[in-house]
């Protein structure tokens, strides 16, 4: 089944659920990777989700993409672009609301899974629109409020549900970025649980059994 044409490229794995509105589940890969990527844990999810893994927007060279630029500076070391990431935290949002268009999709069942890059786009997207999630599983990234909507502090995060987990050993993004995460999250009143564990940057077999049985529980 090919996908549908929306705003940016994707690759699907369809529902079970043969009526009715399907929960979504939205991934988004890291710096210099693509939709293929955590696509690879599509089969191992719950049936019942429409999974969309995206294709961030920025091509790199020679291969993959990334969601803003990430420039290495002998000046200033390493920086992110925040206006492009906010460029591309508005385009994952209106992707989504096309998706769900197209897909009839569950607006209040709405899950995104991200890693690295695309876990700090992730955490802007709901943190900005906690009215359009509903969960969010945060692979081996942190907050950058400077990405965020202005007004965040002023919406209702009380609906949102986050599993975050990192690598003790992260040598690409240091724990105590993620370490930062959980007394964010008490400040917005929001569920959460936050895990370490012992591995660099990436997903070990644990961290993803872990964060599976924690989305059975609450798609």
């Amino acid at each position: 089944m090919s996908p549908t044409s929306l705003s940016l490229e994707y690759l699907l794995r369809p529902s079970s659920l043969k009526s009715g509105k399907k929960p979504g589940l939205f991934m988004f890969h890291g710096y210099g990777s693509n939709e293929e990527d955590l696509f690879s844990f599509a089969s191992e999810l719950p049936e019942e989700l429409e999974v969309i893994s995206v294709r961030a927007p920025y091509d790199l060279d020679p291969f993959g993409h990334a969601w803003y630029a990430i420039n290495f500076d002998a000046e200033y070391g390493k920086w992110s672009d925040d206006e492009q990431a906010k460029e591309s935290r508005d385009k994952i949002v209106a992707f989504m609301d096309e998706a769900i268009a197209a897909y009839d999709l569950d607006e209040e069942n709405i899950t995104l899974l991200g890693f690295s890059q695309g876990t700090i786009l992730s955490y802007a997207v709901a943190l900005s629109f906690p009215e359009k999630v509903k969960n969010l599983v945060a692979l081996s990234g942190y907050i950058n409020e400077g990405i965020l909507a202005e007004n965040y502090t002023q919406k209702d995060h009380g609906k949102l549900h986050i599993y975050a987990s990192h690598g003790q050993v992260d040598q690409v993004i240091p724990v105590e970025w993620a370490q930062k995460t959980p007394d964010f999250l008490k400040k917005l009143n929001i569920d959460f649980t936050y895990e370490e564990f012992p591995i660099g940057h990436g997903v070990s077999q644990q961290n993803f059994y872990s964060f599976r049985k924690w989305l059975v529980n609450h798609i």
